[in-house]
């Protein structure tokens, strides 16, 4: 007979918010670029994920391979891959200034004459109160939890200001420029919060094109079975069992995950048990036995016949990479 599972909301497990706690902001780069008209910005800080927004002015988002998007004032952009992108007044304005990785800005030909950094800390540009101000700031991604979260993600997502929490963009402004005792953690504490209030916006939007594990979590069915997976993926899952406890039957489970999640609930369990096993091969010294066992795996040879089925390498030479 089928039981309906009964599990206390604070007690499930979140899809989104445990790939965002795998996302965090370590030595992140800030920078304020002050501009007056006509401007442009283009940045190259070789990060696998960055933030921009305009404190002040409007302007438009330009990256190849894709069609120009407008950026108001307070909108927030979040950009995937190391690929270079402009920030300018008009979609064809050529770059005044450059950011390298580390957040060295270059002035290049038609930058401001009177250009300098003395604008204060991490903050370029020609006079304080210049009619446009941009924010951008960078993620090192480090975790495989991380990347999965990025993958989910398209090459630039913009959130309207309206939509995304304004007092922490506003005070991430003031705090770009001070230089007081731990400021980088603080900036990385801030960074994570836009981070996470803009990409919770972003993928509530009903145009966004959200991956299937995001939709799927409102769903009594597919999404209660994805939290009972995350919540404990080592435990000997099948799909019977897994059906039992969400209360249907193993077609209906299968059926309405598959057509929600894009694959089979063993299929998404597998992929996350190696995203799980790849992240501690490169972050602890635990011996691949411990972690295979951690994350759902009899044994280590277990774990290296689904890694290398899945990732086309061993977990041994996976951790040698890093």
């Amino acid at each position: 007979m089928s039981v309906t599972l009964s599990i206390p909301y604070a007690r499930l497990m979140d899809v989104l918010d445990e790939l965002l706690a795998g996302t965090r902001a370590q030595d992140g780069v800030f920078n304020l670029t002050i501009l007056d008209l006509p401007w442009s910005l283009e940045i190259r800080d070789e990060a696998p994920l960055a933030l921009a927004t305009l404190v002040r002015g409007s302007g438009w988002i330009t990256r190849d391979g894709m069609e120009p998007l407008r950026l108001e004032q307070g909108d927030v952009a979040i950009f995937t891959g190391p690929e270079p992108y402009v920030v300018a007044d008009t979609a064809d304005r050529a770059p005044q200034l450059r950011i390298h990785p580390g957040g060295l800005c270059e002035p290049l030909p038609g930058a401001p004459i009177d250009y300098s950094a003395r604008l204060g800390v991490r903050t370029y540009g020609s006079r304080k109160q210049g009619e446009v101000m941009v924010a951008s700031g960078t993620y090192q991604l480090a975790g495989d939890v991380s990347r999965r979260l990025v993958k989910a993600l398209p090459p630039v997502l913009v959130v309207p200001a309206g939509e995304v929490a304004g007092a922490v963009m506003e005070m991430i402004t003031s705090e770009i420029q001070r230089d007081a005792p731990g400021q980088q953690s603080v900036l990385d504490r801030w960074l994570d919060l836009a981070l996470i209030t803009t990409l919770r916006a972003w993928f509530a939007r009903p145009d966004s094109h959200a991956p299937g594990w995001y939709q799927a979590q409102t769903d009594p069915v597919a999404g209660t079975a994805l939290r009972l997976l995350h919540e404990d993926p080592a435990y000997p899952w099948n799909v019977t069992e897994l059906a039992e406890r969400v209360g249907v039957s193993r077609a209906s489970l299968a059926r309405r995950f598959t057509a929600l999640v894009g694959e089979a609930p063993m299929s998404y369990l597998t992929g996350w048990r190696i995203t799980l096993a790849a992240d501690q091969l490169r972050s602890t010294k635990d011996t691949v036995e411990a972690i295979a066992r951690r994350v759902g795996y009899a044994n280590a040879f277990a774990l290296s016949v689904a890694f290398k089925r899945v990732r086309g390498t061993t977990p041994t030479a996976h951790r040698r990479a890093a």
